[in-house]
């Protein structure tokens, strides 16, 4: 199923996730650090979306109080509690 969230806070602007049976197939974000999101995305193919969530979930960029991979727990959140 494909997914796609809106992150706030951050420097991406869309992420896009293919989930199946709440594993990560895919994950492509548009915007942000390019290389860390692409090896983040590469890292996150084939996890079940709750370990993803304990992983990311938390994360702080800089002054921030979240990160891209703070917002990948919150879009598999979001999408959890959507199902």
């Amino acid at each position: 199923m494909k997914y796609t969230y809106k992150p706030e806070g951050v420097c991406s602007s869309e992420m896009i996730f293919d989930i199946e049976d709440d594993i990560v197939k895919s994950l492509k974000v548009i915007n942000g650090c390019d290389g860390n999101l692409k090896g983040i995305s590469s890292l996150v193919v084939g996890m079940h979306i709750d370990e993803v969530i304990s992983k990311l979930k938390g994360i702080e960029c800089g002054f921030k109080d979240t990160s891209c991979p703070d917002q990948i727990a919150k879009a598999l959140e979001q999408y959890k509690s959507s199902k």
